[in-house]
């Protein structure tokens, strides 16, 4: 991998984008170069808005995306999409490039999107020492961010690909695949140093609506326990650099000083979820109990909910000049060339149509009808002539939204450039405070986290701590948030856990394709001969005169 092709670009963004957050906005930096960027305190929080920007860019920037790809490859949803659609996401759904074979290249703008990012932080990084900070907080608070958000992405990467060149200062030469265990070595010592280092009080809870976005002590620490869940179980061992105990002190402190509450409503925690249309004429307006931003009659609204420990944020002014703020996922979940006017959800591309494994397994769990919703009881007909994989269920949580008359949301209220593509402005919601009470369930081996978590929307219900009481749970409550699959994972050593619980959703189950019923087929021996991991794009192993190799299976 030669990165100056990958990395030239991020040299110099850093100068010319903000996130969408009203703590992260700054004015143009475009009078910064590479030489003044980092020379004071002051410069290098400018430059800190280059990498969080670098990270909304992997999900806004055209790639397939963590949420996308978790979703189609999970036991959850099938791939769907259109009926004459091209078929590269569906190769993802089935781990069978057969399906397509001319897409060897599925990932080669997420590969970029995340090599940029991880430069931006890098930037900031080498340069600590030599940057005036105002004091010792002050360096902590921005280092540690940067440390925090370049974890993050090589974690996005290592799930996605395994071994990953682990770069960790800007270079030009080709540089090989890294085992994984130096990998998450990197990763588990940035959110420790992150943890350690940024202030207790720098962006607390009670202040969420401001400080939406930005990366806490706490967001390192309770990431800190999911990588190490992963790793231990994916891998089958452990890693030098984090022990059982670590994770389980910094999920504890999370919960004993973090200051974070579940959200009293589960469906408050998504805007699809808990919204009604309150139109009247011409006039568009929500009535809404969602717990996030969100844009009403008049302007943005919404305080951000004390169960949110960190979101990944968005904006409703992407367009096709270069502006890729935008949450370009949730297009990909509406019904296909239709609206569902009955529960407020736009038309879209018809990806991740429900399995009827999930809806058979949680169907009675209050929880089902945020999760997803049917088309039976919205009154929907579906274009099943145009629909592919089609089961009769959408995903709910981050589908796009349209009034009850069928106008698009950005349309009714003339957001951004108003498209269908690219005009979605929903957070994703990375790390909520139900995980954190359910991972140190799982680590601890006791109850009272998964119960807290069961009692908010089964009161008064208990369950006995148990492997599959805590699984099942976390099916449920994390459906559709792009969390499941990496669960399914990590259950057991190179992703088995993952092939045989997709194998028994999947293979065999009867859809409608093209207005026919037809049964999916899921070969458990191409997920397996991968790990379940995905398709080195095969522009960078190009690029890298071979260095770079591809992932078996692929």
């Amino acid at each position: 991998m030669k990165t100056k092709n990958i990395f030239i670009n991020g040299m110099f963004a850093l100068a010319l984008t903000s996130v969408a957050s009203c703590s992260l906005d700054t004015e143009s930096l475009t009078d910064l170069n590479d030489l003044t960027a980092y020379r004071n305190q002051e410069a290098a929080e400018m430059a800190l808005v280059g990498c969080y920007d670098g990270w909304q860019a992997t999900i806004g920037n055209e790639g397939l995306g963590m949420y996308l790809t978790a979703e189609l490859a999970s036991d959850q949803a099938h791939g769907g999409l259109g009926f004459s659609d091209a078929k590269n996401n569906n190769a993802i759904d089935q781990f069978d490039l057969s399906i397509a074979p001319s897409y060897n290249n599925l990932f080669d703008t997420d590969w970029k999107n995340y090599y940029e990012a991880i430069f931006r932080c890098n930037k900031i990084i080498m340069n600590e020492n030599v940057t005036e900070w105002n004091n010792a907080d002050g360096k902590g608070l921005v280092v540690g961010q940067a440390r925090a958000l370049r974890a993050i992405l090589y974690f996005d990467l290592a799930r996605l690909f395994g071994d990953v060149p682990l770069i960790l200062v800007p270079t030009e030469a080709n540089v090989p695949r890294t085992p994984a265990a130096e990998v998450y070595k990197a990763i588990f010592e940035d959110l420790k140093y992150a943890a350690a280092n940024i202030p207790a009080d720098a962006f607390p809870v009670a202040n969420n609506s401001s400080n939406d976005g930005r990366i806490s002590k706490y967001a390192a620490e309770a990431m800190l326990a999911r990588v190490y869940l992963y790793y231990t179980g994916y891998y089958g061992e452990e890693n030098e650099a984090c022990t059982k105990q670590d994770a389980i002190d910094a999920l504890e402190d999370v919960i004993d000083n973090g200051g974070y509450e579940l959200e009293a409503n589960y469906a408050d925690l998504f805007m699809p979820a808990c919204t009604k249309d309150a139109s009247a004429g011409d006039t568009y307006a929500w009535e809404t109990t969602y717990k996030g931003k969100y844009y009403n009659n008049g302007g943005w609204t919404g305080n951000i909910s004390k169960e949110v420990i960190l979101n990944l944020k968005f904006a409703a002014t992407a367009d096709y000049n270069g502006n890729n703020d935008g949450n370009a996922f949730q297009v990909y979940l509406g019904p296909r060339n239709k609206n569902a006017t009955n529960v407020l959800v736009a038309a879209g591309w018809g990806a991740c149509s429900v399995t009827k494994a999930f809806v058979d397994e949680f169907k009675d769990d209050p929880r089902f009808s945020t999760c997803c919703w049917s088309c039976a009881d919205a009154s929907f007909d579906a274009d099943l002539n145009d629909t592919y994989e089609y089961t009769g269920y959408y995903t709910r949580k981050y589908a796009p939204m349209c009034f009850a008359d069928g106008t698009r949301q950005e349309v009714g209220f003339n957001l951004g450039i108003a498209h269908m593509n690219l005009t979605y402005y929903q957070d994703w919601t990375i790390m909520r405070y139900a995980d954190v009470l359910l991972m140190h369930s799982e680590l601890t081996g006791t109850a009272d986290g998964l119960n807290q978590v069961h009692r908010r929307s089964n009161p008064g219900e208990s369950v006995a701590y148990s492997t599959e009481n805590i699984r099942k749970e976390r099916a449920i409550e994390f459906a559709f948030e792009g969390i499941h699959f990496w669960d399914l994972m990590r259950y057991e050593k190179d992703g088995a856990y993952a092939g045989r619980a997709i194998k028994a959703a999947q293979n065999g189950a009867k859809v409608i394709t093209g207005g026919n019923e037809t049964t999916v087929k899921f070969d458990i021996d191409n997920f397996t001969a991968k790990k379940g991991l995905m398709q080195i794009p095969n522009t960078q192993i190009t690029l890298s005169g071979g260095v770079l190799t591809q992932n078996a299976g692929w």
